[in-house]
């Protein structure tokens, strides 16, 4: 045979490599149990925010968020640009002392006056550290279009909140601002009691797995 296959070369034993942190998303291995809240957190002539639902897992809750636009008076340009600046790793602007009015943020405000905010969160995955940073931390899971019939000059974006670690249960804020978008401050109550009580719903999806398999 003038062509030959190569040699079958063993492979090298592959050590897994580390994926996003627990305090940075939720588990991957894990159903969380869904609470419904339906809140409307801030609403504009051509931007709605909204989170319909939370899923709670034993180590934080996910707040699905979803931000419908419509295009109202804005220009072809402007509301492809607003559609663009959901995306907080894509405005420009952003140091000390300044937040621009198309930075999307969203913070948790605690009973005993603590918070936490999206601002100022890096979406360099590289470089997060897995070990657990001082709590709370808030950070926004980018997500994508959710497909809805209607005006092609309309849209619904969807994206999540992780809340790290599980909230106390008791009554909490979720805030957003929005400038570009004329959502000034807009602040919702919602319950962590609730949140408590579906996590112990959550079930792993491999329950005979040890953590990590």
């Amino acid at each position: 045979m003038f062509f030959e296959p190569p040699v079958v070369q063993e492979e090298p034993a592959r050590s897994p490599k580390p994926g996003l942190p627990a305090w940075y998303a939720p588990p991957g291995e894990v159903m969380g149990a869904v609470v419904v809240s339906g809140l409307v957190l801030g609403r504009s002539p051509r931007v709605v925010v909204a989170v319909p639902t939370i899923v709670a897992f034993r180590t934080g809750c996910l707040m699905n968020v979803e931000i419908v636009m419509r295009r109202h008076t804005l220009s072809a340009e402007d509301f492809q640009a607003l559609q663009m600046s959901v995306y907080p790793h894509m405005v420009a602007g952003v140091s000390a002392g300044r937040l621009p009015d198309n930075l999307l943020r969203f913070g948790v405000r605690y009973s005993d006056g603590s918070k936490v905010t999206t601002v100022g969160q890096s979406f360099d995955f590289k470089e997060l550290p897995q070990d657990p940073p001082p709590g709370p931390r808030l950070s926004l899971l980018l997500g994508g279009v959710s497909m809805r019939s209607g005006d092609e000059d309309a849209g619904v974006l969807t994206m999540g909140l992780w809340l790290w670690p599980s909230p106390p249960p008791e009554t909490f804020e979720l805030g957003v601002e929005w400038p570009v978008g004329g959502i000034e401050l807009s602040m919702g109550v919602l319950d962590g009691a609730a949140i408590a009580s579906a996590a112990e719903r959550a079930v792993p999806y491999w329950p005979d797995s040890p953590p990590g398999e």
